[in-house]
């Protein structure tokens, strides 16, 4: 047995780094070639402008496509810039539809042009049906391309025809059950399929349990029936019922991802497609915005506290004990604010139930008001041996919790009912109100006791 310290194993990043800086072209072609297309995606988001070029020109041309849709828009928008109109075509047309609908809305005019004569009557016909819906909606997430039988065929019918066919699409876990009208019945999973017997009919077999997804259903609200129903896929469906397509699991992770990194980037007032490694000046400016809506809001604060200067002025312990007050207001608010954000995304938080949580946080507020404005008041008391400064802050706290509180609560409601996103814009709004709230409780209790 030895001393020895374990060796450190090099990352992907790291070994690619190494690489390049030693000038090895053939090694990091076959490091990035060797890897999944989500992969070399997050490898590219992860270099800076100039090395990302290099490995870039360095990915083989029968991957550039489906690393492109694995790319955020920002770095994706990038790489496109430089390319050859001929290599996006390439690129483009190696992609499945659904995927090919993500990009297209990327690609230069030319180029999406060239694509579209590229393809044949019945995949254009079928593309322009997924373009017609939202991004992030089930029609935009679908995927045309299916596989459908009929319910009064037999098990071995079916497995006939699907050896004549060849192959099935990606990901197809299940069989779509229509009518003679293209309506949607149920789905005959594959498990089932090569288990029963082969002389049973697929209407015996099918299971009638999993809905079909109306097109317009919003992305968050698919992602919520795939967890709820454990699905690998679902069809979707048109008004009448007819099948247009289907939605696979790996879409719906992607659903789940972006959400989490918009709610995490929303809340510093940030886009989750951003470039990591964007310049300087365009970062600058990205962020310049939310730093001048800070300031007016920290103005509006400060203006608050001069209107107080004289109490300032004549009792110091009050500019000694505000950081207190619009820390914890600050805190308490956040904390709402997320619970609710988050419910508001989950589809959990609606007018219904929204008076329970309001009054459900006023009394959480008020408790830890309470508790904590005693020990608050407890050491102002000890601080400045005053019972007058010690009740001005324990009245100010509980205010400012409360304040807070409601807060969280009415701002990402209020938001979300005129459009805009609670998630970017609550913070900025609730740290408001508590800090103008707190200061002015404090100093307008500090001027009514003390003066």
């Amino acid at each position: 047995m030895t001393d020895e310290p374990h060796l450190h194993k090099p990352t992907r990043l790291e070994a690619l780094r190494d690489a390049l800086g030693q000038g090895a072209g053939r090694q990091v072609h076959r490091l990035v070639n060797s890897m999944h297309p989500a992969e070399i995606a997050s490898l590219l988001e992860s270099l800076p402008p100039a090395q990302r070029e290099v490995v870039w020109d360095l990915v083989d041309p029968e991957l550039e496509g489906d690393v492109l849709v694995e790319l955020n828009e920002e770095v994706r928008a990038d790489l496109i810039q430089d390319m050859e109109a001929e290599d996006l075509v390439a690129a483009a047309e190696s992609l499945e539809l659904d995927d090919l609908a993500d990009l297209l809305g990327d690609l230069p005019e030319h180029v999406h042009q060239q694509v579209l004569r590229s393809m044949d009557s019945r995949d254009r016909e079928r593309l322009h049906a997924v373009l017609a819906y939202e991004p992030d909606s089930a029609g935009g997430l679908m995927n045309p391309d299916t596989v459908s039988v009929r319910p009064d065929v037999t098990l071995e019918t079916v497995l006939r025809y699907l050896r004549m066919r060849g192959d099935v699409p990606d990901n197809t876990d299940s069989l779509f059950v229509v009518n003679r009208h293209d309506r949607y019945l149920g789905t005959l999973d594959l498990a089932r399929l090569l288990t029963e017997d082969p002389e049973r009919t697929v209407g015996e077999v099918m299971d009638t349990e999993v809905p079909g997804i109306i097109p317009e259903t919003p992305a968050s609200k698919v992602a919520s029936l795939f967890e709820d129903r454990d699905l690998l896929s679902a069809a979707v469906v048109d008004g009448d019922g007819r099948l247009l397509g289907r939605i696979t699991v790996d879409d719906v992770v992607d659903v789940i991802r972006d959400e989490a990194e918009h709610s995490v980037m929303s809340m510093a007032g940030l886009d989750e497609d951003a470039d990591m490694f964007a310049g300087v000046t365009q970062s600058a400016r990205r962020r310049g915005v939310w730093l001048g809506i800070n300031l007016g809001t920290a103005f509006l604060a400060a203006w608050v506290v001069g209107l107080f200067e004289s109490t300032i002025e004549s009792i110091v312990a009050l500019a000694v004990l505000m950081p207190i007050v619009a820390s914890m207001g600050g805190v308490a608010a956040t904390q709402t604010l997320t619970l609710i954000v988050r419910g508001l995304a989950l589809g959990q938080v609606e007018r219904a139930n929204a008076r329970w949580l309001l009054n459900r946080e006023f009394a959480v507020a008020m408790l830890n008001g309470v508790a904590w404005a005693t020990v608050v008041g407890i050491v102002a008391f000890l601080w400045f041996r005053s019972w007058k400064i010690a009740a001005v802050i324990f009245a100010a706290m509980i205010v400012n919790l409360v304040a807070a509180a409601l807060a969280g609560v009415l701002v990402p409601l209020g938001l979300r009912r005129f459009g805009v996103d609670p998630a970017v814009a609550g913070g900025v709004v609730v740290t408001t109100v508590t800090d103008v709230v707190g200061f002015a409780s404090l100093l307008g209790l500090g001027t009514l006791v003390l003066m």
